[in-house]
């Protein structure tokens, strides 16, 4: 390989760094990634294709830390019972992907063409966190839902309302959808394991629609750099996920609340001084 293309692979390591990094945390991964691709310079038709495809690489992730329980669920005497947990579970998932689904596709030239830029991220950022901050404040303590399993549709519905935030680059899906089951009653780790369960369809849909739209013809280099970035994509996402749960169990997520407010605020200082250029 050239220097060139070892430069163009280390850039795409770093995006599948932040992917793996970013996908589950309430920080957004889509809006990490337009940052770190502005500054890095790894933008462009391939760029967008790729993100979309390291993302498939964090969803595996959660396939194989759940797979257990996921595999029980898509028994048929789980899954096709009503009175079942399996068949509750599903059932939830498809109501809280509804939403986002619908409005994605009605929305999604416009969100692409006007909201994927730095200084609407660095809004979505700011305005994420406040409402992390507010929300979790005033509903965290008093949820009563601990367990997926008694999750009920209109707690699913709330939650799929939620997710239509994360329509909005840099607001995160993660935070959404945990900021959802707050209102409707869940706790922090079932929030969160809620969020992880709906991230499966959903990113999966979002990935297929980019990818029958936006194809690429690829290089030798971008092929490499596609299949190196998933498995990047995947396995540290692998790591962060497990963390991530512990640290749900002990302690609250202000702390990304404030990484949000300050990382938009930076952003908005540096787009000021013309450090960086509102772009896609």
């Amino acid at each position: 390989m050239s220097a060139a293309d070892l430069v163009f692979l280390f850039k795409a390591i770093i995006i599948a760094i932040v992917e793996g990094i970013t996908e589950f945390l309430p920080i957004s991964s889509t809006g990490h990634m337009i940052i770190i691709g502005h500054f890095i310079k790894f933008t462009g038709e391939f760029a967008n294709f790729f993100e979309v495809v390291i993302q498939l690489g964090a969803i595996l992730a959660i396939v194989v830390l759940y797979w257990r329980k996921i595999s029980d669920s898509l028994k048929p005497e789980n899954l096709y019972n009503v009175n079942k947990s399996g068949f509750k579970l599903w059932f939830n998932i498809a109501i809280a992907f509804i939403p986002a689904a619908i409005i994605g596709l009605i929305f999604k030239k416009k969100i692409d063409k006007y909201l994927f830029n730095t200084l609407t991220v660095a809004i979505a950022m700011i305005v994420g966190g406040l409402l992390l901050f507010i929300i979790e404040n005033k509903y965290r303590k008093s949820n009563r839902t601990r367990d997926i399993k008694d999750v009920k549709p209109v707690q699913s519905v709330k939650i799929g309302i939620f997710q239509c935030l994360s329509l909005w680059p840099g607001m995160s899906r993660s935070a959404s959808t945990i900021m959802g089951g707050w209102i409707s009653g869940l706790s922090t780790p079932v929030a969160a394991e809620f969020s992880f369960f709906l991230a499966i369809p959903t990113m999966i849909a979002a990935s297929a629609l980019d990818l029958i739209k936006n194809r690429p013809v690829m290089t030798s280099r971008e092929v490499i750099a596609l299949i190196v970035g998933f498995i990047v994509a995947f396995l540290v996402a692998l790591l962060v996920v497990e963390k991530f749960i512990n640290f749900l169990n002990k302690k609250s997520l202000r702390v990304f609340a404030v990484y949000r407010i300050l990382l938009g605020i930076i952003l908005l200082v540096l787009a000021a001084l013309k450090v960086i250029v509102i772009t896609k």
